[in-house]
């Protein structure tokens, strides 16, 4: 008699995911602290980030929120934005303009609250990367997009600021190199040098 195969949510619901399954079944429990996105119903895993990104998103966020409270908006890290019942993805910080209103908006924060999503990458991280965050919040209308790339061993960091246009796609507005600084109005003031950055 041929053993009952087991229920795999990897497999068995592989296309069809949705944030209601996601809240059933993840995090894995041997997948604890991995990021879990969602494209059109197809689940995508990806390891924690190196350790010098998680750096800089932390000072990151501490540079930032002092403007951005002051503007109204509020700093997140890592949310589920969502823009639909098969797609999020998790930035790694997330500045919204409005508060989540319930407990499941909290959860899966639906991109119509999110004024600016920000992308830490590494040569590594671009590597593993399947999911093309740029297009997807352009897609989903948030005003704007910012790359942070940290490369540890060459003591190097670089910010690329974006804004929507009127073809729905994001127009590149301001960038810096550490030892420059990035200066912009809008969505609130934002000075920094990327060297900040570094631990």
């Amino acid at each position: 008699m041929a053993m009952p195969m087991q229920f795999d949510p990897l497999v068995d619901l592989d296309g069809m995911w949705t944030t209601t399954l996601a809240d059933r079944y993840l995090p894995l429990p041997e997948l604890p602290q991995a990021r879990y996105e969602c494209i059109d119903g197809r689940l995508v895993i990806t390891p924690a980030e190196v350790g010098s990104n998680s750096f800089g998103e932390i000072r990151f966020a501490r540079l930032l929120a002092p403007a951005a409270e002051a503007a109204g908006f509020y700093v997140y890290g890592q949310v589920n934005l969502t823009f639909g019942p098969q797609r999020w993805i998790q930035p790694d910080v997330t500045v919204l303009h409005t508060l989540p209103a319930t407990d499941e908006e909290d959860r899966w924060v639906p991109a119509r609250l999110c004024t600016m999503a920000v992308e830490f990458v590494s040569p590594g991280s671009r590597r593993q990367d399947f999911v093309d965050k740029p297009r997807r919040c352009a897609e989903g209308g948030v005003p704007y997009f910012m790359r942070v790339e940290i490369v540890r061993r060459l003591r190097s960091a670089s910010v690329e600021f974006f804004a929507l246009d009127t073809a729905g796609g994001y127009a590149p507005v301001a960038k810096a190199v550490g030892g420059e600084r990035l200066t912009v109005d809008a969505p609130f003031p934002i000075d920094l040098d990327p060297a900040e950055l570094l631990p």
